[in-house]
């Protein structure tokens, strides 16, 4: 099994020095550079990019400038998702966006994590697991979330939050971990 393989099977995988890896990496910075240059106003070459980068026409996605992802094939956004700017989508693991999502300026999508132990970790293993933000979901300005977690339906994620672990459906979590500080339903 090659190393992409690996990835995709949620295996640990050797992400740095992989040629075809780092080629596909190369072409997605490639292009999210390109993205960022243009004009706002820029529709056409806009989604035109964005269409070669994740590989179908997302449908109503506004994506503000500047944005970076990893591979760009591995995010799904679902219909009228707004993502402010610096946003950043390490999506080595599927990152699933539902629809009606608003996405805050910084926030950052990690499905990626290492060993903890360092002989292992210094070999550049790594492991990517899925993130999946359900519909109607709002994330404030900078938000971290971190590998195999669910937010659900409805739910508010309050500003500067780091979610570690899946949210129930309408909630608004907060804090360092996040938590459930209340139910919106």
């Amino acid at each position: 099994m090659n190393e992409e393989e690996k990835m995709n099977q949620r295996e640990w995988y050797d992400a740095n020095y992989d040629p075809l890896l780092v080629k596909k990496r190369e072409k997605a910075m490639d292009l999210c550079y390109e993205y960022n240059q243009l004009k706002p106003s820029d529709h056409e070459h806009r989604n035109q990019i964005l269409g070669e980068l994740l590989g179908y026409e997302p449908q109503g996605l506004t994506l503000l400038s500047p944005f970076m992802c990893d591979y760009g094939n591995h995010i799904h956004f679902g219909e009228d998702v707004f993502v402010n700017i610096n946003s950043y989508f390490m999506d080595g693991g599927e990152i699933f966006i539902g629809n009606h999502v608003f996405i805050g300026p910084s926030c950052g999508f990690y499905t990626a994590t290492h060993p903890l132990d360092a002989d292992r970790r210094n070999q550049g293993l790594e492991k990517a697991l899925p993130i999946h933000i359900e519909d109607d979901v709002w994330i404030g300005a900078n938000v971290v979330i971190l590998p195999n977690v669910c937010i659900g339906k409805g739910s508010v994620i309050a500003a500067g939050s780091v979610v570690t672990h899946d949210i129930e459906a309408y909630s608004l979590a907060a804090g360092v971990p996040a938590e459930i500080k209340k139910k919106l339903r």
